[in-house]
């Protein structure tokens, strides 16, 4: 009988020094830009613009949805979390394109996304590949798409003949 420490090695194989350094990043970049946010839109004076419920709801709590995922590393939240950074990302651009007053701001924000969204999208890819979870090529799908069509096509001309 195998013990619990084997039976959880195999399970969760150790990270790379590589997926560690891009999730470090990922996480990194994650609470930094979390932490920029609402020092820009709550503390800094003249950026209150808005309502303090919108900047929570509309730049503060779309970060705050994934980070207990990737605290926790896991490579699914990572993997949606880089949808999410796109909204920081095209945000920064509209920023510092309409807003030339705050675009040291926005520029802040443009680097932490694409770290966050670089860091996020490495670590889900590495870090499925060492857990075998990745997805298959298109080639194996295709062909395991054509295996099960001609078996159905052959076994209806062969239930037709009989």
């Amino acid at each position: 009988m195998q013990d619990k420490a084997s039976t959880t090695h195999t399970i969760n194989p150790p990270m790379s020094s590589k997926v560690k350094t891009y999730r470090y990043l990922a996480m990194a970049s994650h609470i930094s830009l979390l932490v920029w946010m609402s020092i820009w839109y709550l503390v800094l004076s003249g950026a209150r613009d808005y309502s303090a419920t919108f900047i929570i709801v509309v730049y503060i709590l779309p970060l705050i949805l994934p980070l207990y995922g990737i605290v926790r590393a896991k490579p699914y939240t990572h993997a949606w979390a880089c949808f999410i950074v796109l909204w920081y990302f095209l945000h920064a651009i509209t920023v510092m394109y309409a807003e030339p007053n705050y675009i040291i701001h926005a520029s802040f924000e443009l680097v932490l996304a694409i770290g966050m969204f670089t860091g996020c999208c490495m670590f889900a890819r590495l870090r499925g590949q060492e857990l075998g979870s990745g997805l298959p090529k298109l080639s194996k799908v295709m062909a395991q798409e054509k295996a099960v069509f001609e078996r159905s096509h052959n076994n209806e001309n062969n239930q037709e003949s009989a």
